[in-house]
């Protein structure tokens, strides 16, 4: 357990200690209560058109479900080449594909080729997911800025600054006037961070005992996150007030991901957990059996949940009981988060391939050997799969 804790603090700096919580909430008068049409509750866990994936994780609750199908086999469609290990989650809208890069670039590239379209260069490596909305593309990096782009041409339009790495994706609600957008996005600063989407500027702040390093899932009003302080936070989005602070024991890294009332999230402990955010109480918790870490988030079906572990394996859980449905074992941890698309679900190994498994029993239906790690998640529009790899490509797979 050694080596893993300091692979974590290495990784994402999390302190050993667990700070008391903290919260702070600088926009006071804004009080509204407002239904989120991005994140309304998921009858079918949340497809989202399928010619779109604009945020990490597909949609607002940060689901991980694509609409339409895949087949039974893939085919590799194109491949693009950047300067540095991609461990950031491409974004796609409008037939564009927006992915970042340890190169310090954030890429817009052609969906249908590959083509690059544009580049922007930040000061420090974007590992974050992209978030579009507007016509604008919104993405975090190493050196602790949020940047809005041109979606169209890559211009800069603002950047926000943090006081940490931003290492999770930005999520967009509606303003509660109904007359703008807001991003919300954590940062190493402790914080999550609510922006104003058109001017740049800060709305409110909420504080945490540590580092925030995934993205937060939005739905009913309420945005949901895990911290390093190892607590799922529940947090009012129309004033950044908290509502439930559910305790863990131990590090989140990862993006939780909400369904209904319900999200579903793992620990470093190993610790699988479904909590009720309108209640603040865990409603059932699987423990690992190993007790290796969870860094990928889940993808949530109707009746069951897949997720990556450092075990090696993608795991399929009940979702109403946590009872586990069956296990798939690669060579490699997997940290890449799985999106289901129809009966199918794909995601990528440290063993260096990506994979395409049956959501009903984990049988392994296709696979192909990239060579190096992948740690990024696939992102999932018009029955294409695009997915980075530490080897610096930018990989689209489809059908023939």
């Amino acid at each position: 357990m050694g080596g893993r804790m300091d692979e974590c603090k290495k990784r994402f700096r999390c302190s050993p200690f667990f700070h008391p919580f903290i919260h702070s909430s600088i926009h006071p008068l804004l009080s509204v209560w407002f239904a989120l049409s991005a994140a309304a509750p998921l009858a079918r866990a949340g497809t989202v058109p399928s010619a779109q994936w604009p945020i990490f994780r597909g949609d607002a609750a940060l689901s991980g479900r694509a609409a339409g199908t895949l087949p039974d086999s893939l085919t590799r469609l194109w491949r693009f080449k950047t300067g540095d290990a991609v461990k950031s989650s491409a974004a796609i809208a409008d037939g564009r594909v927006f992915v970042g890069s340890n190169d310090c670039k954030l890429y817009a590239l052609e969906l249908a080729t590959g083509k690059r379209l544009w580049d922007f260069k930040a000061e420090d490596a974007i590992e974050a997911a992209p978030c579009v909305v507007g016509g604008k593309v919104y993405v975090g990096a190493d050196d602790g800025f949020l940047y809005c782009l041109d979606a169209a041409s890559g211009k800069l339009a603002w950047k926000y600054q943090t006081d940490g790495k931003i290492m999770g994706g930005a999520n967009s609600v509606p303003a509660p006037d109904g007359k703008g957008t807001w991003l919300l996005v954590g940062s190493y600063d402790n914080r999550l961070h609510c922006v104003d989407a058109a001017s740049g500027k800060g709305v409110w702040t909420y504080s945490t005992g540590n580092y925030v390093n995934g993205a937060p899932a939005v739905a009913d009003g309420k945005a949901t996150f895990g911290g390093c302080d190892a607590i799922i936070h529940v947090v009012a989005v129309a004033d950044g007030k908290r509502l439930a602070a559910i305790e863990t024991g131990s590090y989140i890294a990862a993006s939780a991901a909400m369904a209904g009332s319900r999200v579903f999230v793992g620990n470093y402990g190993g610790d699988l957990f479904c909590a009720d955010v309108a209640t603040g109480k865990v409603v059932w918790k699987r423990p690992g059996e190993d007790g290796a870490p969870f860094f990928a988030s889940p993808a949530i079906a109707d009746d069951r949940i897949v997720v990556g572990c450092r075990d090696k394996r993608l795991h399929c859980f009940s979702r109403d009981t946590g009872k586990p449905l069956w296990a798939f074992t690669t060579r490699g941890e997997v940290d890449s988060s799985p999106v289901i698309v129809g009966d199918k679900a794909v995601f990528g190994s440290a063993d260096g391939r990506l994979y395409v498994v049956r959501l009903a029993d984990g049988k392994p239906l296709w696979s192909y050997e990239v060579g190096e790690p992948l740690t990024a998640s696939p992102a999932v529009a018009n029955g294409t799969v695009v997915i980075g790899s530490e080897d610096g490509t930018i990989y689209a797979f489809g059908r023939q």
